[in-house]
């Protein structure tokens, strides 16, 4: 292994990347053995624990690497079968969204927004505030001013619907002549 005191090169591509050799760092065993036992511990039980560190840290490598090889495979999987990454998000929002839907909490919460939906909507105060709006939208929609700019707007809606058909010809018929004119063929 290359030497700590080396320069880390951070514009690096493989940055962050750790190859297979290289998924844990090594204890430097030198730096351990300099280091007293913890007050309580036996020098046999103390060799005993480190044993087993070493062991559980080798299997927590090996698990990195069968992680590693297992997201690649998955990863291959899903590029044969056509999945994307927005396809995996499009099904983890919509099973979350769904989970949200069905816990506890959305459930009692829209159960009591809808008694109160209910409980405003036939509260007096509603009613009357609901015909009155009704009434002033009938007035309103009955009103020669109502009416002559409704009418106004279908007759502009129309003329320039008419306008935009015609340029659309223009430019179709304008096309065509240039299809005709012996310089044009380098546009085909």
């Amino acid at each position: 292994m290359e030497s700590a005191s080396q320069d880390i090169n951070l514009n690096s591509p493989n940055k962050g990347l750790l190859s297979d050799a290289m998924t844990d760092v090594p204890v430097d065993s030198a730096a351990s053995a300099r280091t007293s036992a913890p007050e309580g511990l036996t020098v046999a039980e103390e060799e005993e624990l480190r044993a087993e560190l070493a062991k559980v840290e080798e299997e927590i490598g090996t698990l990195r690497q069968v992680l590693a090889a297992k997201e690649r495979h998955c990863g291959e999987l899903k590029r044969k079968l056509g999945l994307t990454p927005l396809d995996g998000l499009k099904q983890n929002l919509s099973k979350s969204w769904h989970d949200v839907q069905v816990s506890n909490a959305y459930v009692k919460t829209s159960e009591k927004l809808g008694e109160w939906n209910d409980k405003v909507t036939q509260s007096d105060l509603y009613l009357s505030a609901s015909s009155t709006l009704e009434d002033w939208n009938e007035k309103l929609t009955q009103s020669e001013a109502y009416k002559k700019t409704q009418e106004t707007l279908s007759q502009a809606g129309q003329k320039t619907s008419a306008a935009l058909s015609n340029v659309g010809s223009v430019i179709s018929r304008k096309l065509g002549d240039m299809r005709a004119h012996p310089f044009s063929h380098s546009f085909r």
